[in-house]
């Protein structure tokens, strides 16, 4: 049962930090466009195991799909260890993906620009990663009462 209340954690701390990001970024310029990040390691990164790349719609689609599923799976290990520390977990994993996005882009050969355009940005890519963070280990807390 905590495996399943870990995951169920997991994608609503996904799908809170993609609902943020896919609603601010359409009325901030300042908003970071993780998505942009995504699409460019989808287009370099495939070619290299053989595979084309999708394009247009199918590339957002893919990077938006990716994103979900791979987001859900790192904050569901908010829910490993004592149920005392799931928010402090979920807290932390969130600040080392935000802080992650803005200094792992350019060592993995990806454009950082759309997360470290502006400090507003970086602040930002920091604040949503957290943000999902700390829904995931909110619901996690909540599904363990």
């Amino acid at each position: 049962m905590k495996a399943s209340q870990n995951i169920l954690g997991g994608i609503a701390g996904s799908i809170a930090l993609n609902l943020v990001h896919e609603t601010v970024k359409r009325y901030s310029r300042s908003a970071p466009r993780v998505d942009l990040v995504g699409e460019d390691a989808i287009k370099k990164w495939l070619p290299k195991i053989g595979l084309t790349p999708p394009s247009g719609t199918n590339l957002y689609l893919a990077t938006l799909a990716g994103d979900v599923i791979s987001n859900a799976i790192y904050y569901s290990i908010a829910g490993v260890g004592k149920k005392k520390n799931v928010l402090l977990n979920g807290s932390v994993l969130g600040l080392a993906a935000g802080v992650g996005a803005l200094v792992l882009t350019k060592p993995l050969g990806l454009s950082d620009a759309p997360v470290t355009r502006t400090n507003t940005t970086k602040a930002l890519t920091v604040a949503w990663y957290l943000i999902g963070g700390v829904v995931a280990a909110s619901v996690i807390r909540r599904m363990r009462k």
